[in-house]
């Protein structure tokens, strides 16, 4: 393999994928994940028609924001109809990654022991050099936290993502448009990557500190006063948990999307169904509802696309 003839990962526009004939005909189709796509766009559709009047969640793990659907992410983010973000610390260290250095459209087939000796990390199919990511992050972001420092001696997981998109020019990146747009956003395994190693390195002789009951006062505030609030969950783990962790408060989401590769009878909360939120108080039992089995970097660019362009 020559690492000189390795492509760049691009990011999808959602806004220029013409799906809603495509979900049209999913719908009168019979299939079996394309009719569950159907009915999740029937609820994104009554998402986008509450408005104001729902507090939208979105949850997602790192692995997509090495891909392409980081594109799809950030649209989402920059219609301003995304009220919180729950994720891991994998998503900063992508997005800060490829705002700094490209990543490479890979192989899963490839030798892992042939990489190493390049001096290439994959993921999935998905190459990233070791240049652009653990040094590139440590480069830049060590001076970002010192700014931060300036003004902040303790911060939740909320304050310091913003505080960080607001010094990313970059208008591709997510952290970026998060700033932008005042999205709440919640790292609840903040320590969980580089951008968390940075942190622990950074406050090693600074006072320093990033305070998670901060992000718990605040998760507190948005349960207990929203009536109603609904959720796109990408994935499952400690993102897809905090979402309808919280949403118990309120007696559960009042509508909800997921989608996830994982299976359920292996008991994992991955593999939960939402219908099993049920039981825990997490999702109403009136609520609107459906998971998708499938793989979120085929199936949320159509979703989005036509979220997009409803009205």
């Amino acid at each position: 393999m020559d690492r000189e003839k390795l492509e760049p990962v691009k990011d999808i526009d959602p806004k220029k994928i013409r799906s809603k004939e495509l979900i049209k005909q999913y719908r009168n189709s019979g299939g079996f994940t394309s009719s569950l796509i159907a009915q999740a766009d029937e609820i994104m559709k009554e998402i986008k028609e509450k408005g104001e009047k729902t507090h939208f969640f979105l949850s997602f793990p790192a692995c997509i924001t090495s891909t392409g659907t980081r594109g799809v992410i950030k649209e989402l983010i920059k219609t301003g109809e995304i009220n919180t973000v729950i994720t891991t610390c994998g998503m900063l260290d992508h997005d800060l990654a490829r705002t700094w250095k490209e990543y490479y459209k890979g192989s899963f087939k490839i030798s892992d022991k042939e990489l190493q000796k390049m001096k290439i990390h994959r993921l999935g199919n998905i190459f990233i050099p070791q240049e652009c990511y653990g040094p590139v992050i440590e480069k830049n972001l060590q001076p970002i936290l010192k700014e931060i420092n300036e003004e902040y001696r303790e911060l939740s997981t909320n304050t310091l993502v913003r505080e960080i998109g607001k010094r990313i020019k970059d208008k591709d990146s997510i952290l970026h448009w998060i700033a932008k747009k005042e999205v709440n956003t919640y790292i609840p395994g903040i320590t969980d990557g580089a951008v968390g190693t940075q942190i622990w390195t950074y406050q090693q002789d600074k006072e320093f500190n990033v305070n998670l009951w901060k992000d718990q006062d605040e998760l507190a505030d948005i349960v207990f006063e929203e009536k109603d609030t609904s959720a796109l969950m990408i994935g499952g783990g400690i993102s897809k948990h905090h979402v309808i962790w919280w949403n118990q408060f309120k007696n559960g989401l009042d509508r909800a999307v997921y989608i996830t590769t994982a299976p359920e009878w292996d008991g994992s909360l991955s593999g939960a169904r939402l219908k099993e939120a049920i039981s825990w108080n997490k999702l109403k039992s009136e609520a609107e509802h459906v998971t998708i089995p499938g793989e979120a970097t085929a199936i949320l660019p159509i979703l989005t696309a036509n979220f997009l362009k409803k009205k």
